[in-house]
């Protein structure tokens, strides 16, 4: 008989450790989905990650820097009450807003490229949860109709929403032609 002692099941949400029961599950909840996106996409190749369905879509590398500017972009709103900087919007961005731009620029890196920066965001993500309690998730964002909490709802709706366009985007890569022809009669044998 086997017995696994400090397994996770992928399909329970619990409260992470060293957390408030609220901040605990959301940041469950938030890390649950990033190793969804980092999976989905974590084996492919630069052609693969900078596809172009068409004129009007994004490349997966581009999607993935969407993910993190704008979780990016959360993290100063709430953690620190405030917008962008001038350094900080000229670094994100590209990311957060997409479109033509972003279509021409965001290609050329390995998935590794875009899943580290997606990492190192969510790493300060969780840092600063940390430093907060149940009841910073229920005050009022300032000037705003929203709490903390439904902001970071928001990030995660974002982010399940991208995921989706992610898989269609990844089903939708044209598989790699083999540039070998045999002679035809070899074929027809």
């Amino acid at each position: 008989m086997l017995e696994g002692k400090g397994v996770k099941k992928s399909r329970v949400i619990n409260t992470e450790e060293g957390f408030t029961p609220q901040i605990g599950t959301l940041v469950a909840m938030l890390n649950n989905l990033s190793n969804r996106v980092e999976r989905t996409v974590k084996n492919l190749d630069i052609r693969e990650t900078d596809h172009l369905l068409d004129e009007k879509a994004n490349r997966i590398g581009a999607l993935i820097m969407h993910l993190a500017a704008a979780e990016a972009y959360y993290q100063v709103y709430t953690f620190e009450n405030r917008k962008f900087t001038k350094e900080e919007k000229e670094k994100w961005q590209l990311g957060l807003s997409l479109g033509k731009e972003a279509r021409e620029k965001l290609k050329g890196k390995p998935i590794e490229y875009y899943l580290n920066i997606y990492k190192e965001v969510r790493k300060k993500t969780v840092e600063e949860l940390a430093k907060r309690n149940d009841e910073w998730l229920e005050q009022m964002r300032p000037g705003s109709t929203m709490n903390n909490h439904f902001a970071w709802f928001h990030v995660m709706e974002h982010q399940s929403s991208h995921l989706g366009q992610i898989l269609l985007l990844k089903k939708r890569i044209p598989k790699e032609e083999n540039s070998i022809k045999l002679p035809k009669e070899e074929v027809d044998q």
